[in-house]
């Protein structure tokens, strides 16, 4: 089965080449045999604990961790982006780096309701060929992770950057999360495109990040199951991504109740000891409020909930 979506898969990535020329580890512990269980997971995280998202050796954007240690919306949008500047007074591992150019200023910030508008000096022109897709999604990826933004606009010395510095795309606005991020373009035909953000585990020096992956397809099934059959299957397009949920991992059935997703697997969701991993329930967890209006994810097993995950807590 395997081999066929591998297939499948090598397949479609062919065609979508074609026309696009043309045109952490904690387990939570519990049984399968146990009785009415709901773990709720609990963190103790510094205050103002953001994600942002920095460039790795492979070319990736990838989700890590900083503090906000501000009150202040627009302190904390600057201190995001000196995070994402070149040559900035902080440290990352030698695998990570930012990808705004270095002396890029930021000269001021503008917020109407949750936009934000960011004004640039003309440094951020400087932008190489090959980095300027990735550095407008850094930046939207990393600023909508605030409560307080969802839409982000740019501009360059009052100007709005409406096309990139060297391919000269044009820049639609304004610019939300559905953005994307990390894409991958697998769509045989150009109508009837479907957007789903996968996460994956990433090691790189010997350090663990998740890769949020942005995927254009014609599959019209519902986003979760595609994020399920993509994490069970494994990522074939890029050898650096891997998952480790479990290969013959089924998804019984799936609702939404409000604010809250109910998923319900078979017991392929344990690993052998009889415990869900944390990477699990994260490349799970970050995809599905990636792609779904919920605060909640409800993890059963045959119908039993064993993990209670609350997007507002999520590391």
């Amino acid at each position: 089965m395997l081999r066929k979506k591998a297939i499948r898969k090598v397949f479609i990535t062919t065609m979508s080449l074609f026309i696009i020329m043309t045109i952490y580890t904690i387990p939570i512990e519990d049984k399968l045999n146990s009785k009415n269980v709901s773990l709720e997971i609990e963190y103790v995280t510094s205050l103002g604990n953001h994600s942002i998202y920095l460039l790795d050796k492979n070319n990736y954007l990838v989700k890590m961790k900083v503090l906000l240690d501000s009150n202040n919306l627009k302190e904390n949008i600057k201190t995001i982006i000196s995070y994402l500047t070149e040559s900035n007074s902080l440290k990352y591992t030698d695998s990570l780096k930012p990808v705004i150019p270095v002396n890029t200023k930021l000269k001021n910030i503008t917020i109407n309701d949750k936009q934000v508008t960011l004004n640039f000096s003309k440094d951020i022109l400087k932008v190489s060929n090959k980095l300027e897709k990735k550095m407008i999604e850094s930046i939207v990826y990393s600023l909508t992770e605030l409560d307080d933004i969802d839409e982000v606009m740019i501009k360059v010395e009052d100007k709005l950057l409406d096309e990139y510095p060297n391919c000269k795309e044009k820049i639609t606005y304004p610019l939300k999360r559905d953005f994307g991020i990390n894409k991958n373009y697998q769509f045989t035909k150009t109508n009837n495109i479907n957007k789903t953000v996968v996460y994956y585990l990433e090691e790189v020096n010997n350090n663990s990040y998740y890769v949020p992956v942005t995927s254009y397809t014609n599959d019209s099934r519902d986003k979760i199951d595609i994020i399920i059959e993509e994490l069970t299957t494994g990522y074939i397009y890029e050898p650096n991504l891997m998952s480790i949920v479990k290969e013959d991992l089924t998804l019984l059935d799936k609702s939404v109740n409000e604010q809250v997703m109910i998923l319900n697997f078979n017991d392929a969701l344990f690993d052998s000891s009889g415990k869900v991993k944390e990477e699990v329930l994260y490349t799970i967890g970050y995809s599905v409020f990636d792609n779904y209006d919920v605060n909640v994810i409800s993890y059963r097993v045959n119908d039993k909930e064993v993990v209670n995950l609350q997007k507002k807590k999520m590391p």
